[in-house]
């Protein structure tokens, strides 16, 4: 397993190494022979009105999948304590799901179509080039392999995030899940005129 520790307004000290060593093993002992890589990124936001918030953020790549979390606090030391058993809780939940356990799998149809989610139209998020703003805190470059929906939502539950953006192997586009504010999940994708052209950038996507 490789692990990779990399540190923003902090150095990386041969305590701090070990600590993480220590504990990110622990965490991730039952995986280690599916275990590819794990990065951890710790880092220190200074702001002069309050005490600076020293984070910890763990990627593991994982048998195909991603599980991601990230935890903060006033102490370094403590923000990896949250992390570990943050990702024990997240690996645990992907060994439930590997097992077949809660098999009351969710349905696209049932979980992400329902009559009273809004049609949303991304194509023109999809299509368009990215622009970033002036001010750039972070980018990141992931690997993109085709997936079912079903799938697409057990890795939402593992990288901590409200979405999660996938190639779908049923269609080759690129769909996102997310949570939706009230409960629920949703389905963003792609929604083609009769001409095969994707719909133009004025329609506005509604992410409720």
């Amino acid at each position: 397993m490789k692990l990779v520790i990399q540190g923003k307004n902090i150095e990386i000290t041969d305590a701090i190494r070990s600590y993480v060593d220590q504990k990110i093993t622990k965490a991730v002992n039952h995986f280690k022979h599916l275990t590819n890589e794990v990065d951890v990124n710790l880092s220190v936001a200074k702001n002069g009105k309050t005490p600076p918030q020293q984070s910890a953020e763990v990627t593991l790549y994982i048998n195909g999948a991603v599980v991601r979390a990230e935890e903060s606090s006033e102490n370094l030391y403590a923000s990896i304590d949250l992390v570990a058993n943050k990702i024990t809780r997240q690996l645990r939940k992907y060994k439930e799901k590997r097992n077949g356990r809660n098999t009351s799998s969710v349905k696209p149809n049932d979980a992400l179509l329902s009559t009273d989610l809004p049609t949303a139209d991304v194509s023109a998020l999809l299509n368009k080039a990215p622009t970033l703003p002036d001010a750039v805190l972070r980018t990141k470059y992931f690997s993109m392999p085709p997936m079912t929906v079903e799938e697409a939502l057990e890795q939402l539950e593992l990288v901590d995030h409200d979405f999660y953006m996938f190639s779908n192997a049923e269609t080759g586009e690129i769909n996102v899940v997310y949570e939706r504010n009230h409960g629920g999940y949703g389905l963003l994708q792609p929604r083609q005129h009769q001409n095969g052209e994707a719909n133009s950038p004025q329609h506005a996507a509604n992410f409720a």
